[in-house]
């Protein structure tokens, strides 16, 4: 674009502006919300996890002060027949459960009243008469044929998705075939604000929602199809939203509840999900038992890999049925092995619905391949990275179109594994490991984790991005992408600033309101920069080029004869003698799109802008150290090499790294959704499910390498998810090297640690 050629903003790692809010509490959350006259809602929960219903007694709760009222399914018409939206051909997920429990804590009933506390202690008082029923909690018993039936009506498996081709014929002639299976563990997404919402009707009937949430449109259009009512009269608002992982990009039960008694009482109702709610039915995250073959020559060229996935979507499948399949899509991982053959099957279980959680099928992946590298390594007696060296996509290769369907868009993952290796100290590390094997000491080991992942959301999906010019010479940018804490107030400002070479501080921020921004996709699969930023960055120069062509109209020249640069129209050439403007005569100065505005009138440019998936890539090494006696892991080192492509602002990618690194040892060492031999989970509270803190923190190095992503103008491709995909299984590597062992299942809590200690001597 002519004049507009500094990009200053991008690359520049520029104080968040959000952070000041947040910090100080001015922000404000669902739960901070003041409408006069709400009521605040409590759900009774079933306390097993298969049932059948004989019956709901609300008479104890009714008489309870301050209860506005209290219902089950029976006792709301208008609920009959509605579900929560899903796709063609999935068994209904009703509202309030009706005639059977199919998980722990599904709704059955719910209480309003002035405050959440006196809606609770109605909700304890609510009688319950269930029979229970046989379950299931594992995804691979569930699958089979006898296993206890969610649904009379149809088997567990509620799809199943194949990718490639079988390649049974060279596992049967290959001079060296690796079996493993593994188990990826149940997760819970533990936001720092679990789900909220509010919901205020008009007096037409319109609804104003506010809810924390990733996705504001889409939640609009769930709501409207629940409750038959037109997308234009329901207002969606998302305020300051205290993280989402994925685990808040869809509807819910509680979500259409709360609308329908909004409408049905003509009186704002609040739900705000408490920690134990979240833990006894909130979204769980991952959920995959994986078996695997990797056949390979004797020097290690992949020969053919396969995956075999039941993937646990719990009760009801929702957008859980989309996470497994992009395990699937993703199996190939940063390799040229010529035959992939990956089955999916996605299977109901008697827990919670499982959701999308950061990194969303391509962590589950990422793991299964990367351990089995590591097996054939250790069988062939091959250095783990030169066998990942000799197998790597070749950058002379890119585009390349994957055996499951993907086409990857460029890469040099030899680059990040040569320079992970380098920081981490790779030879030395490994020389100690041999002298502590020889002469004593705690053992210590290395691992390395390839990824490549796929950003950017479904394949050509849009995003919508608009910019205005004021007549005060200040910028609105409106995007679809919705912030839950990532820094797009400031880094979205930064793309608009860039591109019409203007202070950045004269740009504001919009989104996250359906009132507001007239559509947007959302923010999940690392898409927002990608997409949303590429949205407005299309947008921007829309509207210098909409601006050139009024400037020149007003001034009765060519379109060729103005020129723009920081801010301003030139007309002519500066020091030229030019027309009489209307405001000067003599050497022309230009004029501000401020000042254009002021004298033609609005000046706005929409962009509904459609990228194909990125797939950003890195590569991750652990060292840690065992405790032969306590079984304790101790991380002494991470580095991270990610390729995300062109970096608008490198300390918010950074703050991203960090934090999904966290996640990734969360998941590594400390997690796991425990189910009990009654069906119910072990976690109540937080002292039941081990998250890491920052003091668990080991010493982290963040490192990039840049590939611009060839299919957007800004070159950007997703960050955000990278540590949750290369560390778990870098860490869990780490350990099998340091004890010589081929596996241990996650997270490597002391015990297990400790078990396979004693196994390995």
């Amino acid at each position: 674009m002519e004049g507009v050629q500094t990009l200053r903003y991008i690359g520049v790692p520029l104080a968040r502006r959000e952070d000041r809010d947040l910090v100080t509490g001015r922000a404000r959350r669902v739960a901070d919300l003041v409408v006069p006259g709400t009521l605040e809602l409590a759900f009774v929960r079933a306390p097993v996890p298969h049932a059948l219903i004989h019956g709901i007694d609300l008479a104890a709760a009714r008489e309870q002060p301050g209860v506005a009222g209290v219902w089950s399914a029976a006792d709301l018409p208008y609920l009959a027949g509605r579900t929560v939206p899903a796709e063609e051909g999935a068994p209904p997920w009703p509202l309030l459960a009706t005639g059977r429990v199919r998980h722990p804590g599904e709704p059955l009933a719910v209480v309003a009243a002035d405050t959440r506390a006196r809606a609770e202690d109605a909700a304890e008082s609510v009688a319950l008469n269930l029979e229970p029923l046989p379950f299931t909690t594992d995804p691979v018993t569930g699958a089979a044929p006898d296993a206890p039936r969610l649904f009379d009506d149809r088997g567990n498996v509620a799809a199943e998705r194949v990718f490639g081709e079988p390649a049974d014929d060279v596992f049967a002639s290959a001079p060296v075939v690796v079996e493993a299976a593994y188990r990826e563990q149940l997760l819970l997404p533990t936001s720092l604000e679990p789900r909220a919402l509010l919901v205020e009707p008009g007096p037409a009937g319109d609804l104003t929602v506010w809810v924390s949430h990733q996705a504001q449109h889409r939640l609009r259009g769930a709501l409207a199809r629940a409750l038959a009512l037109d997308p234009e009269r329901i207002r969606v608002v998302v305020p300051a939203t205290g993280g989402a992982f994925g685990a808040k990009s869809q509807a819910y039960p509680e979500y259409l509840v709360a609308a329908l008694l909004a409408l049905h009482l003509r009186r704002p109702v609040r739900w705000s999900e408490d920690r134990a709610e979240a833990m006894l039915a909130g979204p769980r995250g991952r959920g995959q038992n994986q078996r695997v073959r990797l056949a390979a020559d004797a020097e290690g060229t992949f020969l053919a890999y396969e995956l075999l996935v039941d993937a646990d979507i719990g009760a009801y499948p929702h957008i859980s049925a989309f996470v497994p399949v992009m395990t699937g899509a993703m199996s190939t991982g940063a390799y040229r092995t010529p035959r992939v053959h990956t089955r999916v099957r996605c299977v109901l279980t008697n827990t919670a619905p499982t959701t999308s959680y950061r990194g969303a099928g391509r962590p589950e992946a990422a793991y299964a391949l990367e351990r089995t590298v590591d097996r054939l390594a250790r069988r062939l007696g091959l250095d783990p990275a030169e066998v990942r060296r000799r197998n790597f996509v070749r950058p002379d290769q890119f585009p390349y179109p994957t055996p499951t369907g993907r086409t990857y868009d460029s890469g040099d993952y030899a680059a990040t594994l040569d320079k992970a290796l380098a920081a981490v100290g790779y030879d030395e590390v490994r020389a100690e490991r041999a002298r502590r094997r020889e002469e004593g000491g705690p053992p210590i080991g290395v691992g390395i984790a390839t990824y490549v992942e796929r950003s950017g959301g479904p394949p050509d999906s849009d995003e919508f991005g608009s910019v205005e010019a004021c007549a005060d010479g200040t910028f609105v940018a409106r995007v679809g992408s919705t912030s839950t804490g990532q820094g797009h107030f400031t880094a979205f400002a930064q793309v608009v600033a860039s591109t019409l070479d203007v202070d950045v501080d004269l740009v504001r921020v919009v989104e996250g309101d359906t009132g507001e921004v007239p559509y947007g996709f959302a923010t999940f699969g690392s898409r927002s920069m990608q997409v949303g930023g590429a949205a407005l960055w299309r947008a921007a120069e829309s509207l210098v080029a909409t601006a050139r062509l009024r400037c020149a109209d007003l001034f009765g020249v060519g379109e060729e004869d103005v020129s723009y640069t920081g801010g301003r129209l030139l007309v002519g050439a500066p020091g030229i003698q030019g027309p009489q403007i209307g405001l000067n005569t003599g050497p022309l100065t230009g004029l501000a799109l401020g000042e254009l505005v002021a004298r033609t009138g609005p000046l706005r440019c929409d962009e509904i802008y459609a990228a194909p998936q990125a797939f950003p890539y890195g590569t991750h090494v652990a060292v840690v150290e065992i405790d032969p006696d306590l079984g304790s892991v101790h991380v002494r080192q991470l580095v991270a090499v990610d390729d995300y492509g062109v970096v608008v602002n490198p300390m918010i990618v950074d703050g991203q790294g960090y934090g999904s690194i966290a996640q990734g040892l969360g998941q590594a060492l400390y997690e796991q959704a425990v189910i009990g031999a009654d069906g119910l989970p072990h976690a109540s509270t937080l002292l039941d499910y081990l998250l890491p803190t920052a003091a668990d923190m080991p010493p982290i190095t963040l490192l990039e390498t840049v590939t611009p992503n060839p299919n957007t103008p800004l070159g950007a491709k997703g960050a955000g998810e990278a540590g949750c995909i290369g560390i778990p299984p870098a860490v869990v590597n780490a350990v099998c090297d340091a004890l010589g062992v081929d596996h241990i299942d996650m997270p490597l809590t002391p015990a297990a640690v400790w078990a396979a200690t004693r196994a390995a001597t």
